[in-house]
């Protein structure tokens, strides 16, 4: 019988512990991608259809530490979907004399 090398019991557990704190962390995580994500659709839909500037210009108004935040525009609904992958998405609409507003979260 060969003995298992020390180091594949380590990486075990390693990687159990990150599963482990990824489970716990879980709905803290997708709680602060939810407002991230609406925080973006929000912005990004105002900028679109309140200032009247195109998709390009918007999305360079990210601000720091929105990289995971995707963005996409449907010019026929005048709304503008932001999400963050496998944890939120959200979407805004301009409607007139309101401006743009958060879909509300199914």
């Amino acid at each position: 019988m060969s003995a298992r090398p020390k180091w594949i019991y380590a990486l075990a557990v390693v990687a159990l512990l990150l599963v482990l704190l990824l489970a716990w962390n879980w709905s803290a995580m997708r709680a602060r991608a939810a407002v991230g994500a609406g925080f973006g659709a929000r912005v990004t839909c105002s900028c679109r259809y309140v200032e009247g500037r195109g998709m390009d210009s918007c999305k360079h108004d990210k601000e720091p530490g929105m990289t995971f935040v995707t963005l996409s525009d449907d010019p026929e609904s005048r709304s503008v979907e932001a999400s963050v992958p496998l944890l939120a998405s959200r979407t805004a609409r301009y409607r007139k004399g309101w401006g743009c507003l958060l879909d509300p979260i199914d």
